[in-house]
C-alpha cells in the first residue's frame, strides 16, 4: 500500500500534469467535489479560471491526468446519489391527495 501512495504522490509534483475534472460556478460544489476525490486518495485543487467572464463557469476541479477517469466515476456518482435524493425528498405540491376512493378506471 505504501508503495501505491507513493505513486499517487509522485504525480501531484507538477500542476502542469493537471487536467481540468469540473467546471463550476459555485465554490462550494467545487470544494466538496474536491473533499471527494481527496477521500478517495485523488489529488484534487481548484483553480479560479481567468476566462470565465464570458457567461460560463468559472472555477475548474483539476487532477492529475492519471486520474481523470477515475475522477469522472466518483463525481457523477456523487451527482446522481444527490439528484436521487433531491427527486426523493422534493416537496411535491402537485400530487393529489389519495382519497380512499379507487375504481377500476383508475387503474
Amino acid at each position: 500500500m505504501a508503495k501505491h501512495h507513493k505513486e499517487r504522490q509522485s504525480s501531484t509534483s507538477n500542476v502542469r500534469d493537471f487536467v481540468t475534472v469540473v467546471l463550476t460556478e459555485d465554490i462550494e460544489q467545487a470544494r466538496q467535489s474536491r473533499e471527494l476525490l481527496r477521500s478517495n486518495e485523488i489529488p484534487a485543487i481548484i483553480k479560479k479560471n481567468t476566462t470565465g467572464n464570458l457567461g460560463g463557469p468559472s472555477i475548474a476541479l483539476l487532477v492529475p491526468e492519471d486520474f481523470l477517469d477515475e475522477a469522472h466515476v466518483l463525481i457523477e456518482s456523487q451527482n446522481a446519489y444527490d439528484d436521487f435524493y433531491d427527486l426523493a425528498f422534493e416537496d411535491n405540491e402537485n400530487i393529489e391527495p389519495f382519497d380512499g376512493n379507487l375504481t377500476e378506471d383508475d387503474f
